[in-house]
């Protein structure tokens, strides 16, 4: 799935929260603060330009610009690692000690049903909605899992108890 139909199903003022959460010494630090800058169309990367930018930037998600999207979803995570940290270990997904990946790695089998639900509940309250849900879809969309973005309206009231796929 495509970043581009998670950002729309979140909807616009998702959306204008979680650009509010990119910290630009985030995106200088782990080197994507030139590929955001010239993504976002800005001479000069800073926040009050990226949030007066943010009416042109949803504009181009509506659309689907999937390079603009993916520029901001690295922002996003990577402003946040601290939380992307915190679902990994939640689901026993390994990744090195900085929130990232091995290049390759499969681990859709950690996915297992109930995940999304689990997730959201776990990190509801402690996160940002928009932050919570954003992860998830991403992660989801990366392992392959996904098959349309989950926006958290169709959780229960109870935990989803965690299966193993069969």
């Amino acid at each position: 799935m495509d970043v581009v139909q998670i950002y729309k199903a979140l909807g616009e003022a998702h959306f204008n929260d979680l650009i509010r959460m990119i910290s630009i010494g985030a995106t200088k630090t782990y080197g994507v603060y030139e590929s955001v800058k010239i993504r976002c169309r800005l001479e000069k990367l800073n926040r009050q330009k990226l949030h007066k930018s943010t009416p042109k930037l949803w504009q181009r998600i509506l659309e689907n610009d999937s390079g603009l999207a993916d520029e901001i979803t690295q922002a996003i995570l990577v402003s946040n690692l601290t939380f992307v940290i915190e679902v990994l270990d939640l689901l026993n997904i390994p990744h090195e000690e900085n929130g990232f990946l091995e290049k390759d790695a499969d681990h859709a089998d950690k996915l297992v049903t109930g995940w999304k639900a689990n997730t959201f509940k776990h990190f509801s309250g402690k996160y940002p909605e928009p932050l919570v849900l954003l992860y998830i879809n991403h992660l989801g969309s990366e392992m392959g899992v996904l098959e349309k973005p989950f926006t958290g309206e169709d959780t229960a009231k109870k935990p989803v108890a965690l299966k193993s796929p069969a």
